[in-house]
């Protein structure tokens, strides 16, 4: 069993990602600690998502060493690895719910990586574990919706079952690619308000990736600029200015 407290969350050292010759990402050095709330930034291709990918273990580096709670996921086994894996959460842009399923199945999903598949077939037929699903539901302002089809639901409420699911998991980092990319400007800050209340209630690590710089001024305390998949800047939110951000989406 992990402990849920280490000094460092995620840790990368000289990372270099490769897809085919094509480099995604290059000399990546970066800690983010317990609490944190780090945003990732730039333009779309500057390697956001591929740096995500690195710290849920679903992508390995060509060169270099990612550290998940001080384990080096290279060197793990696939059990080990595993058990690591279920200490981050991901909110994925895409949300990857079940669209003709019930809210409460498509929220118990957060338990697959703990429950066996006996289990998670059974909670298919007669849910399983509902009072912590509608629990997290209630956390994210949806606590009606429990059994709902997720089909009916908009997108905005959609979004936050899939957060949901996240907080059923009970990772100690939440991963977010791109959580408000589908949703309009006040659903948009509904989801952030959320996000950011909610690590802030259970001191997870959190680490989006946005192509709103606004958003990441005003709900992240760290902000990680990407640029050709490199480092531009690492700063805190309050010392971005309008100069590095026009350096991190100039064509060229």
């Amino acid at each position: 069993m992990l402990t849920a407290v280490a000094e460092t969350i995620f840790e990368l050292e000289g990372v270099g990602v490769k897809f085919g010759s094509f480099p995604a990402l290059e000399d990546i050095n970066l800690r983010i600690g317990p609490g944190e709330r780090v945003a990732l930034v730039g333009a779309s291709g500057a390697g956001k998502s591929t740096l995500l990918s690195l710290l849920n273990g679903t992508v390995v580096p060509t060169v270099g060493e990612v550290r998940v709670l001080g384990r080096n996921l290279a060197l793990l086994g696939g059990k080990s690895r595993r058990l690591v894996q279920r200490q981050v959460g991901m909110v994925y842009q895409q949300l990857h719910l079940v669209d003709n399923l019930r809210v409460i199945h498509n929220v118990n999903a957060g338990n697959l990586g703990r429950w066996p598949l006996w289990k998670a077939a059974a909670s298919l037929v007669w849910p399983l574990e509902v009072e912590k699903a509608a629990a997290a539901l209630e956390r994210v302002g949806i606590g009606e919706k429990l059994y709902a089809r997720t089909d009916e639901l908009s997108g905005g409420q959609q979004q936050r079952v899939a957060i949901a699911r996240v907080l059923v998991q009970d990772p100690v980092a939440m991963l977010a690619d791109e959580p408000i990319s589908s949703l309009d400007p006040e659903r948009s800050r509904e989801v952030m308000d959320l996000l950011r209340s909610l690590c802030q209630t259970t001191g997870k690590t959190m680490v989006a990736s946005l192509h709103a710089i606004g958003f990441a001024r005003s709900h992240y305390q760290r902000i990680i600029g990407l640029r050709h998949g490199r480092l531009l800047f690492d700063v805190t939110a309050a010392d971005v200015t309008a100069e590095m951000v026009t350096e991190l989406y100039q064509i060229g």
